[in-house]
């Protein structure tokens, strides 16, 4: 019984020393035809790799006004008043299925307006869309 327990235990420590890396390279680790190990790699993106990132174009910028074409940056409240701001938001609140929509004045009008039209866009050609889709 002890031989057996005596095995196991050989085996796994072997084991386990095999999968540690050595603290030190050898001599034939650090020719010019060693491996690259990964800490040293300097992979790059193949030729025909997708893009990673992908620029925004203007129409798509969340600062284009959908109802005018003029970028905004600031607070819709600021843009069009309060009274109209206020009334953007409330069309934008009643359409939203959205648990943290972007109906706020503090926001911009195109963010506001694109929630409202994001919305109005879920709504299949048989459905009946919400009187603020028309508005």
């Amino acid at each position: 019984m002890t031989r057996l327990t005596a095995s196991f235990a050989l085996i796994a420590v072997l084991g386990l020393a095999a999968c540690q890396p050595s603290a030190e390279p050898s001599a034939a680790d650090t020719g010019p035809d060693a491996a690259v190990t990964p800490l040293q790699s300097t992979a790059e993106m193949p030729a025909d790799a997708p893009p990673q990132e992908e620029a925004m174009s203007e129409a798509d910028s969340p600062a284009t006004d959908y109802a005018s074409g003029e970028d905004e940056s600031g607070a819709c409240s600021d843009t069009l008043g309060a009274r109209e701001a206020a009334s953007l938001v409330s069309r934008c609140i009643a359409v939203s299925p959205a648990t943290h929509p972007p109906c706020n004045a503090a926001n911009s009008c195109a963010l506001i307006q694109g929630e409202i039209d994001r919305a109005c866009g879920l709504f299949g050609p048989d459905e009946e869309k919400p009187a603020e889709c028309a508005a």
